[in-house]
């Protein structure tokens, strides 16, 4: 798979200063693969790899994640800040989703999550520019997603429903385990008709690393 290392390295550069300016940056990097890439109950391509890069200042947070979607590569770009008080925590930001083949176009999202304990929710609201017949004249057509999350000792259970110029609603059910340096995971994804074009059940299982970067 081609990773987008030209965006890597921006989203490196631009932290640098961020790194400099706070004595508690933490940078990760994550690299894995699935039998089956699904979002928000979507297929997207049988056997993906992906990897990312994630830096954190404080509440303040941002970084990118690239995955194999068969014709090119998905690059996520992203940023917000988030903040915890005791058992509850929020955060707000942003997420830009590019493509460098035809395999979509672009996703532009501001973020709002929220969580208290075992329970979590997210409310996003975004333009997606599609692309007509006449490249030279795009629709941008907004859609809403709404999930909540319940998840306890590495199982979890979700539900998300779209709105606006996307319709229909999935659920998923998996269990992530960890095995030495590895993450182990298995999911079953069930989406409905208006999301799809037909009800679908579907079983994935991947593999997942993610490791500290040193940046002292």
């Amino acid at each position: 798979m081609k990773m987008s290392i030209g965006l890597v390295a921006v989203v490196a550069v631009l932290a640098t200063p961020l790194v400099g300016a706070a004595q508690d940056a933490e940078l990760s990097a994550n690299v894995g693969v699935v039998s089956e890439y699904f979002y928000r109950g979507i297929f997207q391509k049988g056997s993906s790899a992906s990897a990312g890069l994630d830096l954190a200042v404080g509440n303040v947070y941002l970084g990118t994640w690239a995955a194999d979607v068969g014709d090119g590569n998905e690059v996520d770009l992203y940023a917000g800040f988030g903040t915890e008080v005791e058992d509850f925590s929020v955060s707000v930001g942003g997420t830009a989703y590019l493509y460098t083949g035809d395999f979509d176009q672009t996703y532009l999202e501001g973020n709002l999550n929220a969580g208290y304990k075992a329970i979590s929710a997210e409310f996003s609201y975004g333009r997606h520019d599609l692309v007509q017949a006449v490249p030279a004249d795009p629709e941008n057509e907004t859609y809403w997603f709404l999930s909540a999350t319940v998840e306890e000792a590495g199982l979890y259970a979700t539900f998300g429903t779209f709105g606006k110029a996307f319709d229909g609603e999935y659920y998923e059910a998996g269990y992530t385990l960890s095995v030495g340096d590895l993450d182990l995971s298995a999911a079953w994804i069930f989406s409905t008709e208006d999301l799809v074009g037909a009800n679908d059940h579907t079983l994935v299982f991947g593999i997942s690393h993610t490791f500290g970067i040193d940046i002292d």
